[in-house]
């Protein structure tokens, strides 16, 4: 698991139990593992297909900073799979963790296509 982006908690983040709102999380995973996707398959037409079941595990609160990780499960015809897990930077407690996020390449359409990558050619750094 790579740890890519940091975010601070600020109030606009939070819930009405001044926690960290989960639908806040899950847009900055979205977008965190979205970019990934498409700097793996040269393309900026990628669309989240499917996020497995989300499992929250702790919280954050105001002024804490979270880090966002992602892991390369696996590359399909016309997708790319990573997991993914949130921790606290400070106190390294898991925050959240997600098995499975799926990402799909897409025509002019929306269509599914064929990216072409493997393995071998997908650039992914060691761990």
């Amino acid at each position: 698991m790579n740890f890519y982006s940091r975010k601070l908690i600020k109030p606009g983040d939070l819930n009405a139990r001044n926690t960290l709102f989960g639908g806040a999380l899950l847009r900055w995973i979205d977008e965190e593992a979205g970019i990934y996707a498409m700097t793996k398959l040269d393309s900026k037409n990628v669309v989240t297909k499917y996020m497995s079941e989300i499992n929250f595990v702790n919280s954050a609160e105001q002024g804490d900073v979270i880090e966002i990780g992602l892991g390369f499960n696996k590359i399909g015809r016309t997708s790319i799979s990573f997991s993914c897990e949130v921790r606290n930077v400070f106190n390294k407690k898991t925050i959240i963790k997600i098995e499975d996020i799926v990402f799909v390449l897409v025509d002019e359409d929306g269509k599914p296509k064929p990216h072409g990558k493997t393995l071998d050619n997908l650039k992914l750094s060691k761990s």
